[in-house]
């Protein structure tokens, strides 16, 4: 099974380099005008999941919660270690997670659109 998370947004480029600079994900395609909408999928190559942004003229009402986050998993040590220097080198405030089991396990910060992000501590070898 493939997993593509999708989300509207009203800033691909913010979004692109933030997620290309900050957590080092690749651009793996984007489209132009398909029905109205504009977007980026950003991933790793050669991953079974990949996150959709879009852009329109609709600006969108997003809700969400301090739990809704987008988790990922390094696994190397080494990976870890170059998100937290991407996120110091980019002046990204890490932020307390609301749930205990993150505060212990993870490093949480904000996407550009607000939407919370856990690097997980746990499985890195």
């Amino acid at each position: 099974m493939k997993f593509r998370y999708a989300r509207h947004t009203t800033d691909l480029e913010r979004i692109k380099v933030f997620y290309t600079s900050v957590l080092n994900f690749e651009v793996l395609g984007t489209f132009e005008n398909h029905a109205g909408y504009d977007g980026i999928f950003l991933g790793k190559k050669n991953e079974n999941w990949h996150l959709e942004f879009t852009v329109s003229d609709k600006i969108p009402t997003q809700v969400f919660d301090e739990d809704d986050l987008l988790v990922f998993y390094p696994e190397l040590k080494a990976d870890l270690q170059n998100f937290v220097e991407n996120l110091k080198k980019h002046a990204i405030p890490l932020l307390q997670p609301e749930n205990p089991y993150w505060r212990e396990n993870g490093i949480y910060f904000l996407d550009p659109d607000g939407f919370g992000i856990i690097i997980s501590k746990q499985f890195a070898k």
